[in-house]
């Protein structure tokens, strides 16, 4: 595809362009936000509950673990349509943007929750033993300790989901929740101009570069150990 034409499609859908980036920003933003918010109590929770850990409880534990499993496993078009009547009764519509960051949100949550389980449990025994010996609460344990020997760890699974969340927005643009893959979809592959769709391609693999390299620095500078 030569530099004429990558110009030629800009100059003619740069206004959807710029719309479809921003829907998909905010639906990426979305999910990292829930993400953060629920994912990693949730994970920590599950951490917590494994056998011999501070909060070891085998019914919590069997429980969450199962939930985080199924909702991980669904095919995320399937878990798209499943929830429908979910998503209905929170925003009002299964349609949209907005409406597409519900089940999007889910799965961020159930994905990231997993990653921040495997960052605590790469954190040496040690450190909660020592933290015990100084007299820290299960709260400081957590806070103080915990989080801080895995936050790189805590980082580069967030980067993880993010490219994930990237790869899942795409997806949604099939139901109507638009972003880059729902502007693929109507303007290139249903209108058989398929370097529109190839420029949305090299569009997503840039964005998810980005945010790749900037997520494995960051965790590369926090990482003190």
């Amino acid at each position: 595809m030569s530099l004429d034409r990558i110009m030629e499609i800009w100059a003619q859908y740069h206004e959807q362009i710029w719309e479809a980036i921003g829907q998909t920003f905010y639906m990426v933003g979305m999910s990292t936000v829930a993400a953060i918010i629920l994912g990693i109590p949730l994970g920590t929770l599950i951490y917590l509950t494994r056998p011999g850990e501070m909060l070891a409880n085998r019914s919590v534990s069997v429980f969450v673990n199962t939930l985080v499993n199924v909702i991980r496993s669904f095919p995320f078009l399937l878990l798209v349509v499943f929830m429908f009547p979910i998503t209905r009764a929170i925003v009002g519509t299964t349609i949209g943007t907005t409406a597409a960051t519900i089940p999007l949100a889910i799965v961020a949550i159930a994905g990231y929750s997993r990653l921040v389980e495997q960052a605590l449990v790469e954190v040496p025994r040690g450190v909660v033993e020592a933290a015990r010996s100084m007299g820290a609460s299960r709260l400081e344990i957590v806070w103080k300790f915990l989080y801080v020997e895995a936050r790189s760890g805590l980082v580069l699974g967030l980067t993880t989901s993010i490219v994930s969340f990237i790869s899942y927005s795409t997806v949604v643009g099939i139901v109507g929740g638009g972003g880059v893959g729902d502007f693929a979809i109507r303007y290139g592959y249903q209108r058989f101009e398929m370097d529109v769709t190839i420029c949305m391609i090299v569009l997503m693999v840039l964005l998810v570069q980005i945010v790749q390299v900037a997520g494995s620095t960051l965790s590369r500078k926090i990482d003190k150990r």
